[in-house]
């Protein structure tokens, strides 16, 4: 007897959509908005319109030699706000960052000086004076668990007092000698604190060194293995550590970035001046941290880019001197950057919501 077979059901199969039409596992946001969620680009929407307010406001701006000088104030600050933010983005504070400058300054002068050194030798004791405070800082968090706002508030305690207690003990007084006149001093000063001529222009080596110094943020941060620890350490170290990233080595390491840029900030301090104020940083690191924050580094960490606080840096340079530019008292200076700064995270917010707005 032989079996029938029944063919199966036929299955309804749904229509395909049309040339204009996605379904939701397809359907991909407006590139528009997918460019506005990125971290960096409300700072630079404020960035440009500060820029803009002040060419309004302020005409001498316009000018080229105007411009070298807001970037110029913007480096010095952006030189050290890249750090700063790296380390922000795996979840980190230092608000030793300010008076660290200050204490590797005073370090590299005072060891020239005294011990009639070439400068070279100060510069170089300096640097592992720097690295050594961030190496303590980042294992002091690491191995107590304690938040690094407490350590590092406890660090630039520590600074600010051996800044001036060892200054006034060394020189008697509260700022160091004049080293123009020591040996290596100008082959240093054309390191950190010498400056070019493009179409008459003078400018500052530093405005260069605060590019490059971005861009190879940003390379680490994007195409390299270094780059997403520090991301996965700032977004759940605990996490991190059980995918096997080095969480002990990535958070040590970034606070020893952020002791390199105060060296390199307090190198072009000592050596466009000539001399160091033992009492001067303190307030630097929340500019610091501000220029950071406004550039897309969260509070909490794990996000963030190193191009950001270039544009947050550069919104400090630009309010800085725009106000002199401005013929406008300088006294208002604080209170015209608390404005900006506050209508910038405005515009960073908004923009943030409406990308992610459905």
């Amino acid at each position: 007897m032989g079996m029938s077979h029944q063919a199966p059901p036929a299955v309804a199969t749904p229509p395909a959509p049309g040339p204009g039409e996605k379904d939701g596992r397809t359907a991909r946001r407006p590139l528009a908005l997918r460019v506005l969620a990125r971290p960096d680009v409300g700072v630079f929407l404020g960035a440009v319109a500060v820029y803009v307010f002040f060419l309004i406001a302020a005409p001498p701006v316009r000018e080229a030699g105007a411009m070298a000088n807001i970037l110029y104030q913007s480096s010095t600050i952006g030189i050290m706000a890249l750090p700063v933010a790296l380390l922000m983005i795996g979840g980190e504070f230092d608000l030793s960052a300010g008076v660290a400058v200050v204490s590797s300054a005073l370090t590299a002068s005072m060891l020239s000086y005294q011990l009639t050194l070439n400068v070279w030798m100060g510069v170089i004791v300096a640097l592992v004076v720097s690295l050594a405070i961030g190496a303590f800082n980042g294992w002091m968090v690491v191995k107590t668990g304690l938040p690094s706002f407490l350590v590092t508030l406890g660090t630039f305690l520590i600074l600010q007092g051996v800044n001036l207690a060892v200054t006034k003990l060394v020189t008697g007084n509260v700022a160091t000698d004049d080293i123009s006149n020591m040996d290596g001093f100008d082959q240093v000063r054309s390191v950190f604190a010498s400056s070019f001529h493009i179409g008459g222009v003078e400018v500052k080596i530093t405005i260069v060194w605060w590019l490059v110094f971005a861009a190879i943020a940003t390379w680490v941060l994007l195409r390299t293995k270094y780059g997403n620890w520090i991301f996965a350490v700032g977004g759940n170290k605990e996490s991190a550590r059980a995918v096997g990233v080095p969480v002990t080595f990535t958070k040590i390491s970034l606070f020893m970035l952020v002791g390199f840029g105060a060296w390199f900030v307090g190198m072009h301090q000592l050596f466009s001046f000539n001399t160091v104020q033992s009492g001067e940083g303190v307030g630097q690191e929340l500019i610091y941290i501000s220029a950071a924050v406004i550039g897309g580094c969260l509070l909490t960490g794990g996000a963030g880019s190193a191009i950001g606080p270039v544009f947050g840096a550069f919104m400090f340079g630009m309010v800085q001197q725009g106000i002199v530019y401005a013929g406008w008292n300088p006294d208002w200076f604080k209170a015209f950057l608390g404005v900006m700064l506050l209508g910038a995270v405005l515009i960073n917010l908004w923009v943030q919501r409406t990308a992610t707005r459905r």
